[in-house]
């Protein structure tokens, strides 16, 4: 039996992208603030005041997921958790002074390291990646509920 080419396979290089990306944010972004962590501190300066769950929806995290990187964020002093006056079972989230700065601080950074990620990309390219792995990461996103509808696209 012939080994498969694995650069015919999209979870493969999906990988290869990631701990690439991960290598560049360590080293351009942060040690300490993960891409996950800046993702939420992103959505609450969008807009603040959402539910965790909401955070989670927005920038793509699951419960559990969500939930350990919303306690981290909250123990380093960068975001606050509100009761909601409509729903006491609830908590609303909110960025700390800290969080707005860190946020800011991050953005500059997070613009720098982009333009090396995909600096072997003409500008007419990176719009075509970022519309394919859109469509690609929709659809997984439609595998992942199965109560939405799956669209594919030919």
């Amino acid at each position: 039996m012939a080994a498969v080419d694995l650069t015919t396979h999209p979870g493969h290089l999906a990988r290869r992208l990631q701990q690439a990306h991960y290598l560049l944010w360590n080293t351009m972004v942060s040690e300490e603030i993960t891409s996950p962590q800046f993702a939420v501190l992103n959505a609450l300066v969008d807009e603040p005041g959402l539910d965790q769950r909401t955070v989670g929806e927005r920038v793509g995290l699951d419960r559990s997921t969500i939930a350990e990187v919303i306690s981290r964020l909250s123990r380093r002093g960068l975001l606050d958790k509100v009761r909601d006056q409509q729903d006491g079972r609830r908590f609303l989230l909110c960025l700390t002074d800290d969080g707005m700065r860190t946020h800011r601080k991050l953005i500059v950074r997070t613009a720098r390291m982009n333009q090396v990620f995909l600096a072997p990309l003409s500008a007419d390219e990176q719009t075509v990646f970022f519309d394919l792995i859109q469509r690609v990461a929709d659809a997984a996103e439609g595998l992942r509920n199965p109560g939405e509808p799956l669209t594919v696209h030919r």
